[in-house]
């Protein structure tokens, strides 16, 4: 990787811990991006949000741990099975396809005036969403999940040469029952094991955080913490 330079947001108040100050660094935005070096900077904590990326760097505080998914290592629990076979029966199915052309915008205000009405992301607005399906130097697709004909959740996932990256799933909060966001993580496991990726990034996984505890359910993971990959399950 070649020389980079980086910036230090100023510290603001954790959306995740809410005792806790965040800070973020950043790769400066005059500098080129383009999925190869995207594809390294997530081997080191980093995630993408609209056309810039950056990793936490917090003054009291490292919870926040990148987790990673080798799809030839995974095997489903139980529990994941048995989603995968309820969703089956109900009709449920899903594609994959590139992130332009298509209005998700009513499923996305939806699902945060229903499901986050206390987050950093009320009231919803368009330019949310289109900061993280428009990114010019970047392969961005959606994860489309049916019902019979009917969409339901959506998943945007970057994509680079060799991984995928899960950015933000959304659905229709009367679907919560077949837990469209871990179905989301078991298809693109599926599709990253049929499209020879290395790996499934599914961001920041923080273990005092209750929203986030659902990704520790997929096993074999790795964690990155304190600047190294460690195993676990």
């Amino acid at each position: 990787m070649h020389e980079l330079r980086f910036g230090l947001t100023a510290p603001s108040q954790c959306n995740y811990l809410p005792l806790q100050q965040e800070q973020l660094v950043f790769l400066l935005p005059e500098q080129p991006l383009d999925d190869t070096l995207y594809q390294q900077l997530l081997k080191f904590n980093f995630r993408r949000s609209g056309e810039q990326v950056y990793t936490p760097h917090c003054p009291a505080c490292r919870a926040c741990e990148s987790v990673r998914i080798n799809p030839r290592d995974f095997k489903p629990s139980r529990s994941q099975r048995r989603l995968l076979h309820k969703a089956t029966r109900a009709g449920w199915h899903y594609t994959l396809e590139q992130a332009a052309g298509s209005d998700y915008y009513p499923l996305f205000a939806e699902y945060i005036r229903h499901k986050h009405a206390d987050g950093s992301m009320f009231p919803p607005a368009p330019e949310q969403l289109d900061g993280m399906l428009n990114c010019t130097w970047l392969n961005v697709k959606v994860l489309k999940q049916y019902q019979q004909q009917e969409l339901v959740a959506v998943t945007i996932v970057d994509e680079t040469a060799e991984v995928f990256s899960a950015v933000y799933t959304f659905f229709q909060p009367e679907c919560s029952h077949y837990s469209p966001g871990i179905l989301a993580i078991l298809y693109l496991l599926q599709v990253s094991l049929a499209q020879h990726k290395n790996w499934l990034y599914l961001g920041y996984q923080i273990d005092s955080c209750q929203k986030m505890a659902y990704k520790a359910a997929f096993k074999p993971q790795q964690r990155f913490i304190q600047g190294q990959w460690h195993s676990f399950g």
